[in-house]
């Protein structure tokens, strides 16, 4: 019998979907035996993951210990403006592109949200995929990329924004007008849609934190 090992090149990718499944969080120390032995595999290739994810800003310095990064405010900003900008693009290209198919799969997942209301955590998963199928049915492969990187930084948010009260009917309705729009193959409407939608789960996270600054008496 064949015995099946871990794949020990795919440690990056394990470390990544770590962080953005919250099993580490912005601020928790990533050790080296620790992470091999979650893992099942050697430390060199975790050894590699690790600078690979700190070249990427996705953990940082604190003294010699690599710890996962977290957004300052401004950071947080940018961040924003870019995911809007690329994501509201990805809609346009989609309302022009994309396969009946792909129509398909993006009402049936609208449909399957449904089913996960009061499920924050399950929702911030599926809210992953519902936007990564629209990044797809753009069809531009450098768009894809880009976007990519974009939402490895959101990994480093320590909440979903989906959290709030009444946030996550919000967003799903906010999901239905853009893939109206995708459907009807109206681009202009597609992206302004999908702008809408980041700008409004941005301005639910700065309410959080100002509220949660307050809470811990930094204002």
């Amino acid at each position: 019998m064949t015995e099946n090992k871990p794949n020990q090149g795919d440690a990056y990718g394990q470390i990544l979907e770590a962080i953005d499944s919250g099993i580490y969080r912005p601020g928790d120390r990533l050790v080296e035996n620790e992470l091999a032995e979650r893992f099942g595999m050697s430390r060199t290739p975790i050894r590699e993951a690790l600078q690979r994810l700190e070249t990427q800003a996705l953990l940082s310095r604190d003294g010699r210990s690599l710890i996962v990064a977290s957004l300052d405010h401004n950071q947080l900003s940018e961040l924003y403006v870019v995911r809007s900008t690329l994501e509201g693009l990805a809609a346009r290209l989609a309302a022009r592109h994309a396969t009946p198919e792909e129509v398909r799969v993006l009402r049936e997942m609208l449909e399957d949200d449904l089913l996960l209301t009061g499920d924050p955590a399950a929702l911030a998963r599926t809210n992953r995929r519902f936007h990564r199928q629209i990044h797809l049915a753009s069809h531009n492969r450098f768009l894809v990329q880009q976007l990519d990187l974009v939402h490895r930084s959101m990994a480093l948010l320590a909440s979903s924004s989906l959290e709030v009260e009444g946030r996550s009917q919000a967003a799903m309705d906010e999901h239905a007008a853009v893939v109206v729009a995708i459907e009807a193959g109206d681009g202009e409407t597609a992206e302004a849609a999908l702008r809408e939608h980041i700008s409004r789960a941005y301005r639910t996270r700065l309410k959080v934190d100002a509220l949660k600054a307050e809470n811990s008496g930094l204002l």
